[in-house]
């Protein structure tokens, strides 16, 4: 990561912005799976709360689910990105995702971009 964001708050914000970004890319390309009522604030506070979850839930569910991503030879970390996509639907009422595959989706869209926006900006 840049120089720029070295501070634990800098890399916070870094991180909330390019999820804020994954999920409006994502809610264009899935269309009607993702609704946020067009509204730019629903976007931001949805990588909010997206940035939040991959924070503080995914370390914890990826050390329970090592058993199936050792198996899976790491696959099964799309079914979690779509897992905290949906916990982030359900724990922020204004974005609305469909179903789980829609969420699983996002999440591989998500990841996507923010691998594009890394590796562009360092």
């Amino acid at each position: 990561m840049s120089k720029r964001y070295n501070s634990v708050f800098g890399r916070f914000v870094f991180r909330w912005l390019v999820s804020s970004l994954g999920l409006w890319v994502a809610a264009g390309l899935l269309g009607d799976s993702i609704d946020y009522q067009s509204r730019l604030g629903v976007i931001l506070i949805g990588g909010l709360v997206l940035t939040l979850i991959n924070t503080l839930v995914k370390p914890i569910v990826v050390l329970i689910s090592l058993p199936a991503l050792l198996i899976t030879l790491g696959l099964f970390m799309i079914v979690i990105n779509g897992l905290m996509v949906m916990l982030a639907s359900k724990l922020y009422g204004d974005l609305h995702v469909t179903n789980f595959g829609a969420a699983m989706l996002a999440g591989m869209v998500i990841g996507l971009v923010n691998y594009l926006v890394v590796t562009i900006v360092e």
